[in-house]
């Protein structure tokens, strides 16, 4: 059975090969820049006022980086075959230097991890019997030093790790774009601002999720949220968000102008089958509101009570997580439903709920990362190091 079709369409551009899959895949990576971008902004720039979230969002990066490539294996027909773009890399495919950055990014990141949980590890080992204490044992790697002097080298290699780590994670999400972006055939996806929006709406979406989650971590454990981390968050949030809306609406604003014979399908793709996603959701209610939400946060936050700018940030943040994933969903599957002939379209698509790569499957790969999370809290709490002494990592 064919779907809605109008005008000339190529025989291979009548399916959309790439569903919703291919869409999770870069928004879950684009959390992962996002969060470890906040880490890096207090373990290297030395944020003091991200301290609070400096640990939790370092694990948030490290569970989600995890479960980034399982739409992708979910996708192949042999999920079986994925390690080999790792294990065989191929330096003049695109796709293969994705693995070996990823592979890299992720060594990087546990490494990092295990230096700013190693105080952790060894104090639980020393207290814990038993199984746990075996456990942690492990994880301690047979290094038991916790001296002021341990402690201070333990600082400088996590800042040169996290250093070392900001250009691969602003490597990891532009390349995504890249991927999409040297798709020549594909006039909508194959412009140089691709990798560029890419990133930046990244560094939206994790530093959105980091709010949010923040904010229910600390409702759970009954801590007060601290006011300084938030206003901080808002402030780059905002940042971002500007940056991100600003090369998304000049790239629109390039091809109207310029009007060349991609203008004629991109035009119509824009306003006709992605007028919802991409005009209601992307640009105004996931766009403009939360532009406008975040604004009063940063210029009045001042003058307000803490819930208000509590609930005004939280608001906007799940705003922007829409809007990052309607943006994706634009790419993706927008970029295939017009024909390579310039003159012909798939009017709809609408994923199936239980097919192997549908909405069911997208949800609960989207959910396994929070289960990590919960058990990495569990495991090494993220935010024990606030109660130490000043000076510790």
């Amino acid at each position: 059975m064919f779907p809605e079709l109008t005008g000339f369409l190529f025989p291979n551009d009548v399916h959309i090969h790439w569903s919703m899959m291919i869409v999770m895949y870069p928004y879950i990576t684009g959390l992962v820049a996002g969060a470890f971008i906040v880490s890096s902004l207090y373990h290297v720039f030395g944020a003091e006022e991200l301290k609070p979230l400096g640990r939790f969002a370092l694990a948030t990066a490290l569970c989600f980086l995890a479960v980034a490539g399982l739409p992708l294996l979910n996708h192949l027909g042999h999920p079986e075959r994925g390690i080999n773009i790792i294990v065989t890399p191929h330096f003049t495919s695109a796709m293969a230097g994705f693995g070996i950055l990823y592979a890299s990014y992720f060594i990087i990141l546990l490494f990092e991890v295990w230096f700013v949980f190693r105080v952790d590890i060894i104090e639980t080992a020393e207290r814990s019997t038993g199984f746990k204490r075996g456990l942690f044992a492990a994880l301690a790697l047979g290094v038991y030093d916790t001296s002021p002097e341990a402690r201070s080298l333990d600082r400088n290699i996590i800042r040169i790790l996290a250093a070392i780590g900001i250009p691969m994670a602003c490597l990891l999400h532009g390349y995504v774009g890249f991927l999409f972006g040297a798709v020549k055939a594909n006039p909508w996806w194959s412009t140089p601002l691709m990798p560029v929006i890419f990133l930046f709406s990244a560094m939206v979406s994790g530093i959105a999720l980091l709010v949010i989650l923040y904010q229910v971590a600390m409702k759970l454990k009954g801590v007060p949220i601290d006011r300084l981390a938030i206003a901080a968050l808002a402030r780059w949030l905002w940042l971002f968000l500007i940056m991100s809306l600003t090369l998304e609406l000049l790239e629109i604003m390039m091809l109207a102008y310029e009007r060349a014979e991609e203008w004629e399908v991109i035009g119509h793709l824009l306003t006709h089958q992605l007028s919802f996603s991409f005009i209601s959701l992307q640009m105004v209610g996931g766009g403009l509101i939360p532009l406008i939400l975040l604004g009063i946060v940063v210029l009045m936050g001042h003058y307000m009570d803490d819930r208000i700018r509590n609930t005004l940030t939280m608001v906007s943040s799940l705003l922007l997580l829409l809007q990052v994933l309607a943006m994706r969903w634009n790419v993706v599957i927008g970029g295939q439903m017009f024909s390579k002939s310039m003159s012909g379209f798939r009017e709809t698509y609408v994923p199936g709920f239980f097919e192997k790569e549908g909405v069911l499957a997208a949800v609960a790969i989207l959910f396994i990362p929070f289960i990590l999370l919960a058990i990495f809290e569990r495991v090494l709490p993220t935010f024990r190091h606030l109660e130490r002494e000043e000076g510790s990592v």
